[in-house]
């Protein structure tokens, strides 16, 4: 029987990418989106991937999706947290909510989805989780300090949650991708990001979300059982750690 994969933002961007080379790569697959009824509707219908709405940041959501899920699929094995959004502002015009919102989704986010998965892989030992993090979260970014910080707080929680699952099989590995050819950065004036954005990228070009989803594909994958705790850094080496 098939694996059942949870991609959370699994239906635009790099999110879609992951869903869709997971089921390329044989998983049953559940997308979750938070706002675009839309584009969301219109991914299933592509893709034949089920999606599922609802908001990260609230755990009782998370539980009653989750719950929703697993009736309609089967246990989920393998969570890609790859939920996030932006609100940017320069740090002395950020409001407590710009920060709020942030945190909640792209940190609480985390612990909301990944809580209730957790006993039922422990249970079963085994599991593969998957937290999409950012380059920010590593070298952070002016305008992003709520965004950055979250980004850092979701590798912290990657190298902790790791070393409580290793004795039962299950791996916890993050990926900081840098700047990828999404439709939101291909939406920056093509001025700035040939002039300021990609002369900052060794390799001369932005990376593409199919770079992202095999490097998710590699490690939900029985051949990674070896690796857990460790952080990927995909942003064409604008950044070594």
């Amino acid at each position: 029987m098939s694996r059942v994969a949870l991609v959370t933002g699994g239906t635009r961007g790099i999110g879609a990418a992951i869903s869709t080379a997971l089921k390329a790569a044989g998983y049953k697959v559940a997308a979750t989106y938070a706002g675009n009824d839309e584009a969301a509707k219109a991914f299933e219908a592509e893709t034949g991937i089920p999606v599922f709405k609802w908001d990260v940041s609230s755990y009782d959501a998370s539980k009653e999706g989750i719950a929703t899920v697993e009736a309609e699929l089967g246990p989920i094995e393998i969570l890609v947290n790859n939920a996030g959004i932006t609100r940017d502002a320069m740090f002395h015009k950020m409001t407590p909510q710009q920060w709020n919102e942030v945190i909640g989704t792209n940190l609480t986010g985390l612990f909301n989805v990944t809580h209730p998965i957790w006993t039922g892989m422990r249970d079963r030992s085994f599991g593969r989780i998957i937290n999409i993090s950012s380059i920010n979260g590593q070298k952070g970014q002016m305008g992003q300090a709520n965004y950055s910080a979250a980004k850092a707080g979701d590798l912290g929680f990657t190298k902790a949650l790791a070393q409580e699952g290793a004795a039962k099989n299950i791996t916890v590995n993050a990926i900081c991708p840098g700047y990828i050819g999404t439709e939101m950065v291909r939406a920056i004036p093509e001025k700035v990001l040939n002039e300021r954005i990609i002369p900052q990228i060794p390799v001369g070009r932005l990376g593409e979300p199919e770079e992202i989803a095999r490097i998710v594909v590699f490690l939900a994958s029985d051949d990674a059982g070896f690796i857990t705790g460790s952080t990927i850094s995909a942003n064409g080496g604008q950044f070594f750690v």
